[in-house]
């Protein structure tokens, strides 16, 4: 069943009759990558808006702008070049500058097990996670998403070989944690708006 129809809550007439079949003595499946990442990103905070071509990537990202009141605004990118090319015809003026108020850009994968994104020097250069912007717009596909964070490491090692980026981290804290959550401890928190193109 594709994202949408999961995200919709459209059943899927095999899945029903698969379900009815299992036994209460089974363990309990799994749900589907794309689903779980969207479960874990949620929790975490993160604003996740789902597109099904570029034309609604595209509207989505005008309206996030509007909402935020950013239209106008110059905004932080570290490869300029495949942002200016992934958001092209939206208008949007880049900068290397750092004081921007907004971060656009891409991630290396998706992480579904705990609903973060993986980022390197690539996407965010190199330096600390508290001297980039607080707002972030981040788009990605669905082809990105994997299970764990192991999974996306060993791709990273594969698909760079020798060039290894450096600032390998993740993204998972996106709103205020209380002083209990002992787990975001040390985390940079951020506002994140993550815009995911269908591509499978």
């Amino acid at each position: 069943m594709s994202l949408l129809k999961r995200l919709l809550g459209i059943k899927d007439n095999k899945s029903e009759q698969k379900s009815s079949e299992t036994s209460k003595f089974m363990p309990v499946k799994k749900p589907p990558v794309d689903e779980l990442f969207m479960m874990n990103f949620k929790k975490n905070g993160g604003k996740f808006i789902y597109c099904e071509d570029k034309e609604e990537l595209l509207s989505n990202f005008q309206n996030i702008l509007e909402e935020n009141e950013w239209t106008g605004q110059e905004f932080y990118s570290h490869d300029i070049n495949r942002d200016k090319t992934f958001l092209k015809d939206s208008g949007v003026t880049f900068t290397t500058d750092k004081s921007a108020n907004v971060l656009i850009g891409n991630c290396e994968y998706l992480i579904a097990n705990n609903g973060a994104l993986l980022v390197c020097s690539n996407q965010i250069g190199e330096g600390k996670l508290a001297d980039l912007p607080h707002n972030f717009i981040i788009y990605a596909t669905t082809s990105q998403l994997l299970e764990s964070l192991g999974e996306g490491l060993q791709l990273i090692k594969k698909k760079y070989n020798t060039k290894i980026p450096a600032s390998i981290t993740t993204l998972k804290t996106f709103e205020e944690k209380s002083d209990s959550d002992f787990l975001s401890y040390g985390s940079t928190q951020k506002n994140l708006y993550l815009l995911l193109l269908e591509d499978l």
